[in-house]
């Protein structure tokens, strides 16, 4: 058993291009014992994927697009490596990108499934060009992470993972045990059937929380644009603090309500297993940062969280019978069925209203699957603000100005929605 592994997890700003890699492999290469490095897809590649995707799904031409987004990989890569190592790095992935699109063009079938199988090549294509430029050496992370077929949430399966990464460091011991990192893909895993499968939009946290907690690592490091976890997005929010230190408890919550640090389920397998996260800034690796683990701290600071593109839905009995808990149920049943998640949920006599992300696609299968039980009403475009530690003062500043549609309010926590 090799002690001491470290997992250092880059989103996607952090390998945008050519100079973000070349810092990313500067802070690589400051680091001396075993690491496993998880990389996000570049920039924007995920929605550039998630277009051509559609174009392919609708039966339209993807083409310029796809060789838009090869274009970029290349000339990121071509800046990093020599003519052969990009060639090398790139073109299997490309070749295997561009036979699922046509797959997936020539018979359109189950979305979400073939979803998987095109997206999750952002990915592999950031993490070949990655591990070349590190010089370390590159692990499919479908051959390590086991999953069920729960299409674009997959669910883990830790037996079979676990089993997987003790085999992966048994075999590439010798390289991680002398300073070569061991580089792979975030987001990403394979079903028991031998298909793609993705954990979650924004899943690349997950990932490196599951490799650590499979793998007992000594701590997970988050490398973010932002000085560590704020209480606001800077780019929102004036005046944002920093948390110096923050329980697990607390960042899940934090994390549940949307704020865009950390993914929702990366805390749970750390806390588990108390491996501590650390959230810090590629854009200045030697400052403090955030140490997220098991502790005690007096109260935080209001933390500001905004939710946006946001879809309030109501539903009410046709008959005026008040909404009795088998209505509730079948409507819990059609928002999973439609893996539409709620974000804020509340209730009247005869009426129930949820606040989701909105996905044209998905609230249409759900009101397909409702209208004839209840009248139906919602709201797009709208805005979820959270406040966690609320006072007076931070609600006062947050909500003047704004007509709010739906409101809540536990002992810490207050949200409300509103218009754009």
């Amino acid at each position: 058993m090799m002690e001491n592994i470290q997992v250092y997890k880059f989103g996607g700003a952090s390998v945008k291009d050519a100079a973000a890699i070349l810092n990313l492999r500067s802070i690589v290469q400051a680091h001396s014992g075993p690491l496993l490095v998880v990389v996000s897809a570049m920039g924007k590649t995920t929605n550039a994927l998630e277009e051509i995707f559609d174009l392919a799904f609708t039966g339209q031409d993807y083409s310029i697009a796809l060789e838009k987004l090869a274009d970029f990989h290349r000339t990121v890569a071509s800046a990093l490596l020599n003519k052969q190592e990009v060639d090398l790095v790139l073109n299997e992935s490309l070749d295997g990108l561009q036979r699922q699109l046509t797959k997936t063009r020539a018979n359109p079938d189950n979305y979400d499934q073939q979803y998987d199988q095109v997206v999750s090549y952002g990915e592999l294509l950031s993490s070949r060009i990655v591990a070349r430029a590190v010089n370390g050496s590159w692990q499919d992370c479908r051959n390590l992470i086991g999953t069920d077929n729960n299409w674009r949430e997959a669910r883990v399966d830790w037996t079979t993972s676990e089993a997987n990464l003790w085999a992966m460091l048994r075999g590439k011991e010798t390289s991680l045990a002398a300073g070569s990192p061991v580089v792979t893909q975030g987001f990403v895993g394979r079903s028991s059937d031998g298909h793609t499968t993705t954990l979650g939009r924004e899943g690349s946290d997950y990932t490196a929380a599951v490799l650590a907690y499979c793998l007992r690592a000594e701590s997970v490091t988050i490398w973010k644009d932002v000085a560590g976890l704020l209480n606001a997005d800077p780019k929102i929010f004036a005046d944002t603090v920093r948390y110096p230190e923050i329980s697990y408890r607390e960042t899940i919550e934090m994390a549940y309500y949307g704020a865009s640090v950390i993914h929702p389920k990366t805390l749970k397998p750390l806390a588990d297993r108390n491996i501590p996260l650390r959230v810090k800034s590629f854009l200045d690796p030697e400052a403090e940062g955030t140490l997220i683990h098991d502790c005690q701290h007096p109260t935080l600071a209001p933390a500001f969280i905004r939710k946006t593109d946001q879809t309030l839905l109501s539903f009410a009995s046709k008959d005026f019978s008040f909404i009795s808990e088998e209505n509730m149920a079948v409507i819990f049943a059609a928002l999973a069925q439609a893996k539409l998640k709620i974000n804020v949920m509340q209730n009247s006599a005869i009426s129930f209203s949820v606040c989701v992300d909105y996905s044209e696609r998905r609230v249409s299968q759900l009101l397909d699957v409702l209208r004839e039980q209840f009248t139906l009403h919602y709201n797009t475009g709208l805005t979820l603000f959270t406040i966690k530690n609320y006072d007076a003062a931070s609600i006062a500043r947050l909500t003047e100005g704004k007509r709010l549609l739906l409101e809540q309010r536990t002992r810490s926590t207050f949200q409300f929605v509103c218009a754009a």
